[in-house]
């Protein structure tokens, strides 16, 4: 699958808009997100654009797995002990950028159940 031009997140794999990058290889580029909802908040994305979770997990078990594996060096990297991931999948529940994106939150407690 392509990048889509009219992407903000395809935007930011291309360099085309800048980004506090953090780690990328050839599935992944994960870059801190700019209104941090934790003291560690790092968006992680797939190097292909597909709208959603949902959608990347039908096209590509190896990004998902990538997505998930680069999240656990990130937050080994930046010193958690424990993390969440969320994956928001629909406007419906507050996804705004229709490039899957994993989130990666931590440096502060949380509490269940979220929103």
């Amino acid at each position: 699958m392509a990048l889509d031009a009219n992407c903000l997140f395809c935007k930011i794999i291309e360099g085309d808009i800048p980004a506090d990058i953090i780690y990328r290889n050839e599935n992944v580029v994960a870059f801190r997100d700019i209104s941090p909802q934790a003291p560690t908040h790092v968006i992680l994305v797939p190097t292909v654009h597909v709208e959603n979770a949902a959608a990347l997990a039908q096209i590509s078990s190896v990004i998902t797995a990538a997505l998930f594996a680069a999240a656990n060096e990130i937050a080994a990297s930046e010193g958690l002990n424990g993390y969440r991931m969320v994956f928001n999948t629909g406007s419906s529940v507050g996804q705004s950028v229709f490039h899957a994106h994993l989130h990666l939150l931590g440096g502060r407690p949380f509490a269940w159940p979220p929103g």
